[in-house]
Formats: structure tokens, sequence, C-alpha cells
């Protein structure tokens, strides 16, 4: 885990997945993301939501933006029906892209709110570490290493992805 430092307090973590940063490149399928985040659709239905926004784009586009949101995982096929001869495709988002900035005054209360989780969390990844150590260790040893680091901080990662993910299935 991380070692403390007296004159270094970590207030934050930021992450940046390749595969995400990669897919959400293009501010339109940011859009179609959010977009399928609130509600399955098809490609028919987000090409129409899209040139109601203004955004003029060809259907066989926006397949293609689907489709690369699909192949990061983000977005997948929620249910196929069948009709008039074809199967239309309903697709939902599985990751929800936050990207927003907490307004300065927030940060008093951030603060309170995040002392009075701290324990909680602490006591979560202790939990984690004792209880699943071995496979967080082989999820760790899978991650390749930058060949000029020796330190990475995949183990936090990992953790944070748990705790993300939690978090979104329990929302």
């Amino acid at each position: 885990m991380h070692e403390s430092h007296p004159e270094i307090q970590l207030q934050d973590i930021a992450i940046q997945d390749a595969d995400v940063s990669t897919a959400v490149d293009e501010p339109v399928r940011a859009m179609i993301l959010d977009m399928l985040a609130d509600e399955p659709m098809t490609a028919a239905d987000v090409d129409e939501e899209l040139t109601s926004r203004g955004f003029d784009r060809t259907e066989n586009t926006i397949r293609h933006h689907i489709n690369t949101l699909r192949d990061a995982g983000l977005v997948d096929v929620v249910r196929y029906e069948e009709g008039r001869g074809g199967t239309t495709k309903y697709y939902g988002a599985t990751t929800m892209l936050l990207s927003y900035a907490l307004p300065e005054s927030a940060g008093d209360a951030v603060d309170e709110l995040v002392e009075a989780a701290r324990p909680e969390v602490e006591a979560l990844l202790e939990l984690l570490t004792e209880e699943h150590g071995d496979a967080i260790d082989e999820i760790v040893a899978e991650m390749e290493p930058c060949a000029h680091c020796r330190t990475q901080k995949y183990e936090t990662y990992v953790l944070l992805t748990v705790l993300r993910r939690a978090f979104a299935r329990a929302r």
C-alpha cells in the first residue's frame, strides 16, 4: 500500500485507463456513452438524438463510434429485437464517464465526508488485501511493468478498480 510521508498528503487518485481514454477521445463518443448510460438505444436512436442536438453524422459513423466504445468494454448489446426481416441491437453503457470539477467552495464539506468514510474504507482495503491478497497479487503479476520504472502503483490500481466497480454496482 501507499507509504505515508509526513510532508506529503495524498489528496486524490486520478485514473487514466488507456482503453477508456482512446475510446472517449472523440467528443461524440463521450456524448454517446452518456446517452447510453441513461437508457438502451439502437444506433438509429443514437443517430436521431445526436441529430436533434446538432451533430450531423451518418448512421454508419455512429455505428463505428458505438463499436469503438464496445471494443473498449464501455458499451455492450443489452438486448436484441427481431422484426421486419432483421435483428435490431439495443446498446447500453457498461461504464459511466464522469468528467466534472468540484466547486472550490466544496472543499471543506468534501474533506469532512472523506474523513467520515476513511475508517471504513481503510478497514475494507485491509479486508481485501488480507482475504484476497493472492488474487490481487496474481492480477498485479499479469500487469506489464514499465521498462524503466521499478515501482508502479499496480496494487493501488487494482484495489481502486475493485472499489469503483463495487460503487457502480451499489449505485
